[in-house]
């Protein structure tokens, strides 16, 4: 399959839309939650924020997944 130069900046266009939304999405997250994040996670490593920060992850991951989709 050949892929043509539009095909190709379209997709890397979309790649970048989508961590870029995906980036807010944690930061909005992390406004949200008491206390900080990462802090939890890494220092105290509290199990139950990280499996939180996960399923986040996979949720804004399938919809990002599926608005670019279409």
């Amino acid at each position: 399959m050949v892929t043509t130069l539009p095909v190709f900046l379209s997709t890397l266009l979309y790649a970048g839309v989508g961590i870029v939304v995906f980036v807010v999405g944690f930061i909005i997250l992390d406004l949200l939650t008491p206390g900080k994040l990462w802090d939890e996670i890494e220092k105290k490593q509290n199990v139950a924020v990280a499996n939180f920060a996960g399923a986040v992850a996979i949720g804004l991951a399938i919809i990002v997944a599926a608005a670019i989709h279409g």
